[in-house]
């Protein structure tokens, strides 16, 4: 495993409309500067954020390019540019998983929540630490609570609590057990996921002519991996 990574967000979770905002910012030759602090009209950390959830979703390259499902997504004849269908939020979430910038969003859909589907924080941070036993607690902590925050419904309208970026999905489950939150991503038919996206995730993910099912539900960034799909709920797909 590359190594990993659980800060650089500057402790923001992405906002609605951080990624378009980015996206218009570099199709106009922008930086991610000091200038951006006016062109983006966010703080010097936000500019940073901006950059770091470009990346983690894929948006743009090493080298700060935009990828082709950049363009895909956001440019003027793009598919869905304010992202008001739930489909780009499922290629998102892909993308993010599947990228594996920031590592937490793979370890946890690839890994911990097949061994534990309910967890901590607690627990989150002692299975990245069988991964990285130097581990810095409050580095990952940062990291752990940009995910709850990309995922979990606040259920409150005020910008301090405004529902995550991928909220909408209902893939993660807050519980509240002895006064500690415990998070819940349990295996489910899924069936509100367009087949579309789950073909066009598949083509993405291999180059084969064939892949087994088997693959296809428990693979490492699979769509049964990164979608928390049951069985059946692939098959129907």
């Amino acid at each position: 495993m590359n190594k990993l990574t659980f800060s650089g967000h500057d402790s923001f979770e992405c906002r609605h409309f951080w990624l378009k905002k980015g996206y218009d910012h570099l199709i106009n030759d922008g930086k991610f500067n000091d200038e951006a602090v006016v062109a983006l009209g966010v703080g010097r950390d936000m500019v940073t954020s901006i950059r770091y959830w470009m990346k983690a979703f894929g948006l743009v390259d090493e080298k700060e390019a935009l990828t082709s499902f950049a363009h895909l997504i956001f440019s003027e004849k793009g598919f869905d540019p304010y992202l008001e269908d739930e489909g780009s939020l499922w290629l998102l979430h892909f993308h993010l998983v599947t990228n594996e910038f920031a590592s937490i969003y793979s370890l946890i859909f690839n890994e911990l929540r097949k061994q534990k589907p309910e967890f901590s924080k607690e627990h989150a941070f002692r299975f990245v630490q069988t991964k990285d036993s130097g581990i810095n607690e409050n580095t990952f902590s940062k990291g752990f609570e940009a995910f709850t925050k990309t995922y979990v419904t606040k259920g409150s309208e005020t910008e301090e609590n405004f529902d995550g970026i991928l909220s909408e999905l209902n893939l993660v489950e807050e519980i509240r057990k002895e006064k500690i939150n415990h998070y819940l991503i349990k295996n489910d038919d899924r069936i509100r996921i367009p087949s579309e996206i789950i073909l066009y995730c598949i083509l993405l993910s291999n180059n084969r002519n064939s892949i087994d099912f088997e693959n296809l539900l428990q693979g490492k960034n699979s769509v049964g991996s990164v979608f928390a799909l049951t069985k059946q709920g692939l098959a129907e797909k």
